[in-house]
């Protein structure tokens, strides 16, 4: 699961792996690993990934479904417009 939601995940950014390792300060052939499944990251690279790319460790896991929005620093009118397009979204 791990693999799939990494190639998921660099895909949504339109990273290829070069890029999606560069900024994790890892090579392609890791990034490659993980999609295919081959090797794990290490628990400081899933928690750095997680971080990094505003997911949780769940879902980058596979344990949970829901990805997460960081909206620290929005007033409550943006967080109430930005809710209002998630739900238009999910019609």
């Amino acid at each position: 699961m791990f693999g799939e939601r990494i190639k998921e995940l660099r895909l949504s950014l339109g990273l290829n792996q070069v890029e999606f390792g560069k900024q994790l300060n890892v090579t392609k052939q890791s990034v490659s690993n993980w999609e295919n499944g081959n090797i794990q990251p290490s628990i400081d690279m899933l928690v750095k990934i997680a971080k990094s790319y505003q997911v949780s460790t769940d879902y980058l896991l596979g344990l949970d479904d829901r990805k997460t929005l960081d909206i620290t620093g929005l007033s409550s009118q943006q967080v109430f417009h930005l809710q209002c397009i998630i739900k238009d979204l999910n019609k």
